[in-house]
Formats: C-alpha cells, sequence, structure tokens
C-alpha cells in the first residue's frame, strides 16, 4: 500500500476511534483502557509512516526534465526493412490464399 494512502486510512480510523472514545464516556470492564490504547497505536503508526515517508522523498533524486523534444525519424535502411518484411507478409498471405490487408480468403474469380 503506498503511504499517503495509508495515512488516509489512518486518520480516517484515528477520528472513529476518538468519536467512539467521546460518545462512551462512562466505558466499564477496561474498554476505554483498550480504545485508548487502540488510538495510541493508530498515532505511532501514522508517525513512523510519515517518517518513512519524509526519508524516502528526501533521498530520491529530483526526476530530470528532459531537454527539448525531438521527433525521431525513420532512417531509410528502416524504412527499406519494413518494406522488405511487408513483401514477404503478402507473399506468404497470398499462398494461403488470404488478403494482405484484411486477412479475409480471397475469392476465385472467373
Amino acid at each position: 500500500m503506498k503511504a499517503k494512502k495509508a495515512l488516509k486510512r489512518l486518520a480516517k480510523v484515528e477520528t472513529l476511534l476518538t468519536n467512539v472514545i467521546d460518545q462512551f464516556p462512562g466505558i466499564k470492564d477496561g474498554l476505554g483502557e483498550l480504545l485508548g490504547s487502540a488510538k495510541a497505536t493508530v498515532v505511532r503508526a501514522k508517525k513512523t509512516v510519515t517518517s518513512q515517508l519524509s526519508s524516502r522523498t528526501a533521498k530520491e533524486k529530483p526526476p530530470v526534465k528532459a531537454g527539448t523534444a525531438q521527433q525521431r525519424r525513420l532512417s531509410a535502411e528502416g524504412r527499406k526493412r519494413i518494406s522488405i518484411a511487408a513483401k514477404k507478409r503478402w507473399a506468404a498471405a497470398k499462398r494461403k490464399g488470404m488478403n494482405a490487408v484484411t486477412g479475409q480468403k480471397l475469392s476465385k474469380s472467373a
């Protein structure tokens, strides 16, 4: 799980526990202590996640922006190779009796 998502979920859990503790002030049988310790654990978990997030972002290098965007062009040799490959595909399709472009069977004409 990503750190930001974990922080959001932990914050929601903390608010829910706070609401439960506030709504039931006279909790018996040690339930108040249990809820209090759960809230303290959630707070510690949030601190841990934030410290890991801050230390990780400090170590990472900022992304490097590219200079000017250059459009790549196909070389003459590359164009020739593509042409040869296409001709081979068309010949194979023709041998199989298929249209090279659509892939449908060729109809026999009179």
